[in-house]
């Protein structure tokens, strides 16, 4: 989850070479400023980027709930 700060952050990027603005730099903003932090979450993990990887996910909130190690 990111703070209030990533607001202000996402102002500064600029579009990347796709025409989007990238999570990365905003992580590596995080990484330059030295209060980047992390957790590990318990559950499932999958992409939703494409049609078959939303139908997917999708798929698996339905039959098991978010993020429910049995999903």
């Amino acid at each position: 989850m990111y703070d209030n700060e990533v607001f202000d952050i996402c102002r500064t990027l600029k579009p990347s070479d796709r025409g989007e603005l990238e999570i990365t730099d905003v992580n590596n903003e995080y990484v330059r400023r030295g209060t980047l932090t992390c957790e590990v979450l318990d559950g499932w993990w999958t992409d939703a980027g494409t049609f078959e990887s939303l139908y997917r996910s999708s798929t698996l909130v339905r039959d098991g709930g978010a993020n429910r190690m049995d999903a």
